[in-house]
């Protein structure tokens, strides 16, 4: 079984050429402002909109249903809302946010596709439709009457006037399921409008559709835990700044002084990205890979002193510790003490019962792997599988309902196949 699925993966990855990409531009056209408050969407309303809606107009561009769903962030004692629109088409999202000047129920932003360069701005009204007419939607609506998102988007011409319409089908499914973004909420290689492992991306991630992060934590050379992916800074993730070799070899100073990264952001600690998650988002899950050597008891500090922050702000948030290696096991086992220390191991299942981690999370290429899936789900634990991206798999593993969770560089897509779910 294992050999045909490894040459059914081989057929796919070959057909979709993931060794030649083809490099191109992609700029967001829309710039958030992050304005405050809900407008006229109250939270009644927007409980109402959650939904999975048919696409009329626009669905040779985004195919025939969608997910729509509300996130939001928090500014001190602001709160701004966002309306995410999940495509099965190329990965493709929208992301919007209120037009508090309409005089009706308005949003307006940008919509993207992560596997090509196709990018646009984008504008809808709600409105409820009865007996065949589009009224304008006021929060109060007769027992007959249908949701419709009714917009305009464009293809990159700054105009939005191609139509589109989304007709509200039935609601989101319920089902828990951990979507999780890597690298904070998506790759720098995917042209979002910030960069992979900074803090901006942390707080979009939950617009792309992500309920949790997986973060890349490495140590600076006086040891304070930051992120950062790859073994060397390098232009692929940060600017061009004279520097050059491995995050160890500077101090965190030095680092916030001389580099940033390909939009602008500083690297951001560990501790900034776990604040941001616990004081601005609502992410309930946040995934430490640990890219480090070394002790592990400074990112154990953060881990507890953030869980336990979010524990007394009411959030349900688990932030674990992953060890995807035989080094980092060394460092958690030498710990002094591993209490109140949640952790996810992606070795073996032997190696994941041995150190009593709450979950495994096996890579993707290895399959569905049923049978130790179900092992590991009857002894109370949780299985998340990595790293995901493949339509048809995302799909499939869905469908099966075996896994708890995906952690996917496209998480829109996740959101669209989980979502949409019946």
């Amino acid at each position: 079984m294992k050999r045909a699925w490894f040459y059914l993966l081989l057929g796919v990855v070959s057909a979709i050429g993931l060794s030649c990409r083809t490099e191109y531009e992609a700029p967001v056209p829309y710039d958030f402002s992050d304005k405050p408050g809900s407008g006229k969407f109250t939270s009644a309303i927007r409980r109402t909109v959650d939904g999975v809606y048919a696409v009329s107009n626009g669905s040779t561009e985004f195919g025939n249903q969608v997910a729509l769903r509300w996130t939001y962030t928090h500014d001190g004692v602001d709160t701004v809302h966002s309306l995410s629109i999940f495509s099965g088409v190329s990965a493709g999202f929208f992301s919007l946010e209120i037009n508090q000047q309409a005089d009706s129920l308005a949003v307006s932003g940008f919509w993207r596709k992560l596997v090509n360069a196709s990018t646009g701005q984008a504008h809808f009204s709600l409105k409820a439709k009865r007996n065949g007419q589009l009224l304008p939607y006021t929060g109060q609506s007769l027992e007959s009457d249908t949701l419709v998102m009714d917009g305009y988007y464009d293809t990159g011409t700054g105009s939005p006037q191609q139509k589109m319409t989304l007709t509200y089908l039935r609601p989101l499914n319920p089902a828990p399921f951990e979507i999780i973004a890597h690298r904070g909420g998506g790759r720098t290689s995917d042209l979002l409008n910030a960069s992979e492992n900074s803090v901006r991306i942390i707080r979009l991630a939950s617009r792309l559709g992500a309920h949790g992060v997986e973060l890349d934590v490495q140590y600076t050379k006086d040891s304070i835990p930051v992120l950062y992916h790859d073994n060397k800074l390098n232009l692929r993730l940060v600017q061009k700044n004279g520097l050059s070799g491995t995050i160890n070899q500077y101090t965190y100073q030095q680092l916030k002084t001389f580099v940033r990264l390909i939009n602008g952001e500083e690297i951001p600690t560990l501790e900034q990205a776990l604040q941001t998650v616990v004081d601005n988002t609502e992410l309930d899950f946040v995934w430490l890979d640990s890219k480090f050597n070394g002790p592990m008891a400074r990112v154990q500090a953060l881990q507890q002193r953030y869980n336990e922050r979010a524990r007394q702000a009411g959030r349900n948030l688990r932030i674990i510790i992953g060890l995807p290696s035989t080094e980092a096991i060394a460092s958690y086992q030498g710990l002094a003490n591993k209490a109140n220390t949640p952790i996810l191991c992606e070795l073996d299942t032997a190696t994941t019962r041995g150190l009593s981690a709450n979950i495994w999370a096996p890579r993707w290429t290895l399959g569905p792997q049923t049978d130790e899936v179900n092992a590991m789900k009857a002894e109370g634990r949780d299985v998340f599988v990595w790293t995901l991206d493949e339509t048809q798999f995302i799909e499939q593993f869905i469908g099966e309902g075996n896994f708890n969770g995906i952690l996917s560089n496209y998480s829109s897509i996740v959101a669209y196949y989980h979502y949409t779910t019946q």
